[in-house]
């Protein structure tokens, strides 16, 4: 290399380093002139990306400051960035434990995620803090409701409710709270406020009519399922529930005329088909039982009617292995109704099983007889799902 080139590449090599070091330098200043002013004025200004980097700017060169850490979540909260949001709150509250408002807004970035056991406990510590905190108590009674705990969200929601009686989706989550937490009555009342505002609210009948069914007022359920039924006929699962309840009632005719209508609705409604195969099983009709028992279980395998009467029929038939099955897979899906364990040992003592045959005889003793099934569970397999906002 001649002395021109060496001159040459050292000159660059130079004029890198330099370039790099006026880089670092300028950086340095950038960073250390971020001030809170600074952060704020840009969050007032919209510019919310710059104020969060101007927070974390700001927290790097000072990792315990809790108020800092505080604005860089709600910063990123705005930005609809929980996940890291809520990332920034557990930091200030780790580093402050004390600092106001901090538990609520991280229960409310869980809340956005649907993350709502997590939000459940930053806002319960929240409304220790603050037990006046309106928003913190509907936050937990939803966030209660999201993680279906209904008793407790039925303790926030009702206060809620009471003091916004013109919030009908607040109304409607009460009802249902209610409805899924077994309290009837509440239930009931819930949906007959909201009747009261729109008395054509096919769902509204329907979920009425599932309270009442619950409180064993099941004339009174039949007239709002059939108030639904003539307001919305082709409303999936109207005509199931109007069925169910008149199978209940041991009108079976009634009860099979609405599962057929149900099927018209929906084909593939394994409930119905259900109960129509029960019904035909009642009737003593075994062949056209077998062809419905086994159409609802290609589409449901958790349905313990299906499974407990197919056992029943295999058993006449000496279909040990098949009965075996289905009873077992019956007592399964409930172990504490006694009368899969009947079957079971009827099956036992006809295969020579003696000591299998006492064994579920003892157990059919042992157990009390179960509240009489209701609607709520066989209208849908959950309440609605609570879908949190993203803004």
């Amino acid at each position: 290399m001649d002395l021109f080139a060496a001159r040459r590449a050292t000159s660059v090599r130079t004029s890198k380093s330099i370039f790099a070091g006026v880089l670092f330098f300028t950086l340095s200043l950038s960073l250390q002139a971020q001030t809170p002013d600074d952060a704020i004025a840009l969050e007032q200004q919209g510019k919310l990306a710059e104020a969060a980097e101007a927070w974390r700017a700001i927290t790097a060169r000072d990792p315990g400051d809790a108020a800092a850490l505080a604005a860089l979540g709600t910063v990123l909260s705005k930005e609809q960035k929980y996940s890291e949001a809520a990332t920034a709150y557990r930091k200030a509250l780790a580093t402050n434990p004390q600092l106001p408002g901090i538990e609520l807004n991280l229960g409310l970035a869980e809340f956005k995620q649907g993350h709502f056991t997590a939000a459940a406990v930053a806002l319960r510590s929240a409304l220790a803090q603050d037990p006046a905190s309106g928003q913190a108590a509907l936050l937990l009674g939803m966030s209660y409701y999201g993680a279906k705990k209904f008793d407790s969200a039925v303790q926030y929601l009702a206060p809620a409710a009471q003091a916004n009686p013109e919030n009908a989706e607040l109304q409607e989550l009460l009802a249902q709270s209610c409805l899924w937490a077994g309290k009837f009555s509440c239930a009931q009342e819930e949906f007959q406020k909201i009747l009261e505002h729109n008395p054509d609210s096919a769902q509204a009948h329907v979920l009425t009519g599932e309270a009442l069914d619950g409180m064993d007022r099941t004339e009174e359920a039949i007239a709002e399922f059939e108030a639904a039924a003539k307001i919305a006929p082709h409303e999936p699962n109207v005509h199931f529930g109007l069925g169910y309840l008149y199978w209940k009632k041991q009108q079976y005719d009634r009860a099979k005329q609405e599962f057929q209508a149900e099927l018209s609705v929906d084909p593939n409604n394994a409930q119905a088909l259900a109960y129509l195969g029960d019904i035909a099983w009642k009737n003593d009709d075994a062949d056209t039982a077998l062809s419905l028992l086994n159409q609802a279980r290609k589409f449901s395998n958790d349905l313990r009617i299906v499974e407990l009467d197919l056992g029943e029929i295999y058993l006449r038939r000496k279909n040990y292995s098949e009965a075996k099955v289905a009873l077992q897979h019956a007592v399964k899906l409930d172990p504490t109704r006694p009368d899969a364990h009947y079957q079971l040992s009827r099956l036992y003592q006809s295969v020579g099983e003696k000591a299998g045959a006492e064994k579920e005889l003892q157990k059919v003793q042992e157990l009390h007889k179960k509240a009489e099934e209701n609607l709520v569970g066989k209208m849908a397999n959950s309440p609605p799902a609570l879908n949190p906002p993203q803004k």
